[in-house]
């Protein structure tokens, strides 16, 4: 197993953490405790989502041969692997925690960005639980037509940009 690491983005978070904490205990010194609390259930409420979605991203990653990945996904691959990665973009059920470590298990098995980055703009803008549990309840059915109606390119052609300019 890989040792923790800090990157970037962790140490953001962790100042963010602290600088809030603070400003929570200026304004009344038992916030830090309540909102600390209420991180920990959101914790309880995500970890038996996001073990599983972990585990079949590992699974999916030795699983799924890196030569199918790469012959119809990867650096070779054309404007089918942008359609296609759009598509599963829409299907993928679940939030981040299915999304990222699906996107994550192809990038380890020789997918390329292009249909990467179509995937991810794809589940970003039309993924169908948000849709319905989210959207058409509140919204209605016409907001998300008139939403989505104009968007539909938009994973294709970021798919497509990325491959036009980014050389990998």
């Amino acid at each position: 197993m890989p040792p923790l690491r800090l990157d970037a983005s962790s140490l953001v978070l962790i100042a963010a953490a602290v600088v809030l904490a603070a400003i929570a205990w200026f304004k009344d010194p038992s916030l830090p405790g309540l909102g600390a609390r209420n991180g920990l259930a959101m914790v309880w409420f995500i970890l038996p989502r996001l073990v599983p979605a972990l585990l079949v991203a590992g699974l999916l990653q030795v699983l799924v041969p890196q030569e199918t990945v790469s012959r119809y996904f990867g650096r070779e691959s054309g404007l089918r692997a942008i359609v296609i990665a759009s598509v599963a973009g829409v299907l993928t059920p679940g939030g981040p925690m299915v999304s990222v470590p699906f996107m994550v298990a192809l990038a380890n098995s020789g997918a390329a960005l292009a249909p990467l980055v179509a995937y991810m703009t794809a589940w970003s803008l039309f993924g169908m639980q948000r849709i319905i549990a989210w959207e058409a309840p509140l919204m209605g059915w016409r907001f998300v037509v008139v939403r989505i109606v104009p968007s539909l390119a938009f994973p294709v052609i970021a798919g497509w940009l990325v491959k036009l300019y980014y050389r990998e």
